[in-house]
């Protein structure tokens, strides 16, 4: 799977030790910078170009660190398609994706360490939805608020 990864300079450590994770998982991560630990760059910018790998088909799913992962979640989700979430532990990685049709996990690379964010990934990254009718007609009603009505 095509996976676009992306990060502000906060996140940019936890983002870099990712991406041979993804390779040794099988899929094709897509670097959306930043590219430095050392410069003050804005989370939204980062969250917004992985989330547009998915919306331009690039990409299937995004990852995006920053500090807390809040801000890019909140960023990621101002997008139209976009459904972030932030998840700190594997169940909520996996059934995000399995309930919510989540397409863009954030991660807080000042809450979790190394090891949980990769068990995190594998969870994300290997989970698929449901297709069952309770969650279609949720994520209808989530995508109808989107164009709101």
């Amino acid at each position: 799977m095509k996976i676009a990864i992306a990060s502000d300079h906060a996140g940019y450590p936890l983002k870099a030790a990712l991406l041979p994770l993804l390779k040794s998982l099988g899929h094709e991560p897509l670097d959306m910078g930043t590219d430095s630990p050392d410069r003050s760059v804005d989370y939204p910018d980062f969250a917004a170009a992985a989330a547009r790998e998915i919306l331009a088909g690039r990409a299937e799913r995004a990852i995006v660190v920053c500090g807390s992962g809040v801000g890019a979640c909140v960023a990621a989700n101002k997008i139209k398609g976009i459904r972030a979430g932030l998840c700190h532990d594997t169940y909520s990685a996996h059934q995000a994706v399995e309930h919510d049709d989540i397409n863009v996990l954030c991660l807080g690379s000042r809450i979790i360490g190394e090891a949980l964010a990769f068990e995190i990934i594998a969870a994300f990254a290997g989970a698929s939805f449901s297709r069952e009718e309770r969650h279609l007609r949720r994520l209808k009603k989530v995508e109808d608020l989107e164009k709101g009505v």
